[in-house]
């Protein structure tokens, strides 16, 4: 059964989340609300018999919608549709509302993916011909009604408007790329260069493991910490290349609202050069 409710912020636990809630994310949502309301509600279920103290209702969905509301000094509470689920089930929500988002990255929507297929095989049993639980699972029939036929990969493909290869491909990223390198990357440019993330899934094992510290030291440039580590000596810039690196790196540690804002603003001061790129980047798109 679902219902909904008008909830206290302060009774809803927030479980660590696959995608990490981003605060400029959150206040583009803000403005929304302010503007128009709370037009989806969170979704939340019931935990009350947790240890003793333990909030009421746990976060199944909605945690940027939750933290822009929570950023509005005003709100204390908010609207939230409250499910029946258990641990699995709430994590197949989250998931189910998101992997299906333009905007998440390559590697996002790669964790998401594999995770999807993690949980639900955990709960029902091996996706596989001749498994009971498909009739059985009354929210997931339809996403996965066909799996046993046609793969998983066929069918997310399907789902997301992508070739079967793709979704293989974020298969690939999501196994082979350890956390501490997911949560390095995660934010940055290369999150979402699909090319430079298959590039590093293929790299040794303890490569991968190594990469983030390398990445560090070789301030946030992913392809000389690859160099780093296959041990190329690091090549040496023009003052020009230098300073058209240090924009990049200011430029990817904005915020995404900030970001949209600097990019129109070249295009308002070259609208021609803009023209020009847009254009290579469509043929580009098509070779």
């Amino acid at each position: 059964m679902t219902e909904l409710k008008i909830i206290a912020i302060s009774k809803i636990f927030v479980p660590e989340r696959l995608r990490a809630v981003e605060d400029d994310h959150a206040l583009a949502i803000q403005a929304s609300i302010l503007e128009h309301g709370l037009l989806n509600p969170i979704t939340v279920r019931s935990t009350p018999n947790q240890d003793k103290g333990a909030k009421p209702y746990t976060l199944v969905a909605g945690a940027h919608r939750l933290r822009a509301i929570e950023l509005n000094d005003a709100n204390d509470t908010i609207e939230a549709m409250v499910v029946e689920a258990d641990g699995a089930e709430a994590q197949l929500i989250e998931i189910e509302e998101n992997v299906f988002r333009n905007d998440l990255s390559s590697l996002d929507r790669a964790v998401f993916i594999q995770t999807y297929r993690d949980v639900w095989e955990k709960k029902y049993g091996k996706i596989q011909r001749g498994n009971p639980q498909f009739s059985n699972s009354v929210n997931l029939t339809e996403l996965l009604s066909d799996e046993a036929a046609r793969g998983f990969s066929a069918h997310v493909a399907a789902r997301l408007g992508l070739s079967k290869a793709s979704v293989e491909r974020s298969d690939r990223i999501a196994k082979n790329l350890p956390k501490p390198l997911r949560e390095k990357l995660r934010g940055t440019p290369a999150a979402d260069n699909q090319s430079l993330l298959l590039k590093l899934a293929k790299l040794p094992p303890k490569q991968r493991n190594d990469l983030p510290r390398a990445i560090d030291i070789a301030k946030g440039d992913v392809a000389a910490a690859i160099d780093l580590l296959a041990g190329k000596p690091k090549p040496k810039l023009s003052p020009a290349q230098k300073r058209i690196n240090a924009v990049i790196g200011n430029f990817s540690a904005l915020g995404r609202k900030e970001k949209i804002a600097v990019l129109r603003e070249l295009a308002r001061l070259y609208p021609k050069e803009a023209g020009e790129a847009a254009k290579s980047q469509a043929g580009a798109g098509n070779a």
